[in-house]
């Protein structure tokens, strides 16, 4: 089975992936917390919000397009459940718990990409899969 050329773009989106928990943790974290703040107030810089804007669509464009090949199905499905589960969560949590729901989507997402390339890694090499 051919492995889909958009895999390449992967590595885009676990960068982007880890800019998230960096922006996360910049606007939503313990300093802000500690002091009272509430990042709704803050705000990114226009630039910021606009790079993290086109960022998302094109992180849920590549997902989209990634479920056409079946080897990455899975992942792509789990990514796009922990975006859903973690966005229906975050609207009812208070400012403490939101970076904590935050981080752990991040991780999630970056766990199933990261699962993604070592499948596609395993296929092109023709190590077996399962492991024996």
């Amino acid at each position: 089975m051919p492995i889909s050329p958009l895999l390449f773009f992967a590595p885009l989106v676990l960068a982007f992936e880890v800019w998230q928990l960096i922006i996360a943790e910049r606007y939503v974290g313990v300093r802000q917390i500690k002091h009272h703040t509430d990042p709704r107030d803050l705000g990114p810089a226009e630039i910021t919000a606009f790079l993290w804007l086109v960022g998302v669509f094109l992180c849920y464009l590549w997902m989209v397009l990634m479920l056409r090949p079946p080897l990455f199905r899975i992942q792509i499905v789990c990514m796009f459940l922990v975006s859903a589960v973690g966005y229906a969560v975050r609207r009812h949590l208070g400012l403490r718990w939101l970076l904590v729901v935050l981080t752990l989507e991040g991780a999630l997402r970056i766990g199933m990409i990261l699962s993604m390339l070592g499948l596609a890694w395993r296929q092109w090499s023709g190590a077996p899969w399962p492991p024996r």
